[in-house]
């Protein structure tokens, strides 16, 4: 079994992580206090639970409510220049040797900064944090689902003029439930006109119509979460027998999948790790890797999701080492750039580890 201190020295790649949902308790703290703003609590340790009650409870509402919070303390330049430095720094500390963080910018302009000026300043943040730790990163940029359109489309462009300054593709988040992304069907052709890139929320909290809708009318280049997939396969004593045409197509077209264990049974999105696609959707060479969508809420990092896997699933080392070169493979970032990671960074990392423990596959 590879113990926790194994896991967290090996290199690893987070392809879905969100950036109000990544603080840390004590930043929340003093950005509200600098700021006049009421929190739920002053205490480190009530906060951070006050923040996990929602993932522990299983309920979507509570947990999705405490991102009020969380944004709350983002509106300002110096504050959102923090929060990305942190969170690099955050990431690396568990040894992410790469990263694509994403947020929606039109969540932090309710005090007067305009959406360029926000993401000046979060790729400021996170350039203090690359200059610091040497993780690399990009920015996902996300529009969500219950907004008009035409905030979708100027996302959309705003991630396409700042594609040569660290923004690396386009989102769109939100309640799957009654908000089709089809609806924003004119900003996913701007984006694919401008040769950029697309990952989409879904199959987490809505069905095969949501995944299906992302790939084959809005053509995303990635699924973010995708765990209802599973609709659409016969599975008999933790094997797939038999898929329908959408799982082939996600399967043959190699269309990559984020999953996030802890997020997905915090929210409900599945029962519990048991009955969570990751491991048959692994097993079956689809494309996945794990993520960690909202340290804060669902009190894990990329660490903590390996070592599930590790338990849960009985991943071993060279499993561990395969997600991590499908989420590299699997990034917004030119073919030569992916390389370079995999074969200096990612491979070299994990041979490394190999001699140093005598792991053996």
């Amino acid at each position: 079994m590879l113990n926790r201190k194994i896991i967290k020295k090996a290199p690893k790649v987070e392809l879905h992580e969100h950036l109000d949902g990544g603080l840390r308790p004590t930043t929340i703290i003093e950005l509200a206090k600098e700021r006049g703003i009421d929190i739920p609590s002053n205490d480190p340790i009530e906060l951070k639970s006050w923040f996990t009650r929602g993932c522990q409870q299983k309920s979507l509402k509570l947990y999705l409510e405490t991102f009020n919070v969380t944004t709350s303390v983002m509106q300002d330049k110096e504050a959102l220049i923090r929060v990305a430095r942190e969170e690099i720094e955050d990431l690396a500390e568990e040894n992410v040797v790469y990263a694509e963080i994403r947020f929606c910018p039109e969540l932090h302009t309710k005090k007067g900064l305009n959406l360029e000026e926000v993401v000046h300043a979060v790729l400021a943040g996170c350039e203090e944090g690359r200059k610091e730790t040497g993780m690399e990163y990009g920015l996902i940029l996300c529009a969500m689902r219950h907004e008009d359109p035409k905030l979708s489309l100027e996302i959309a462009e705003l991630a396409v003029a700042f594609s040569e300054r660290g923004v690396v593709g386009f989102d769109l988040a939100g309640d799957e439930f009654g908000h089709p992304a089809k609806k924003h069907l004119e900003a996913f052709q701007y984006i694919r006109t401008k040769n950029f890139n697309i990952t989409i929320h879904a199959g987490e909290a809505f069905g095969l119509e949501s995944i299906w809708q992302a790939i084959q009318i809005c053509e995303a280049h990635r699924i973010g979460h995708g765990t209802r997939i599973t609709e659409d396969m016969v599975i008999e004593n933790g094997k797939i027998v038999k898929m329908g045409s959408l799982a082939h197509f996600i399967q043959d077209k190699r269309i990559p999948m984020e999953m996030c264990l802890s997020s997905n049974v915090g929210t409900g999105a599945v029962e519990s790790y048991k009955d969570h696609p990751f491991p048959i959707l692994f097993r079956n060479h689809f494309r996945v890797f794990l993520c960690s969508d909202n340290r804060l809420m669902s009190d894990t990092n990329l660490t903590k999701e390996m070592a599930i896997a590790v338990k849960e699933y009985g991943l071993e080392f060279k499993d561990l080492e395969k997600i991590t070169i499908n989420a590299m493979k699997s990034a917004f970032i030119h073919h030569e750039r992916k390389l370079k990671i995999i074969y200096d960074v990612i491979k070299k990392g994990y041979a490394e580890l190999r001699e140093e423990y005598a792991i053996e596959d």
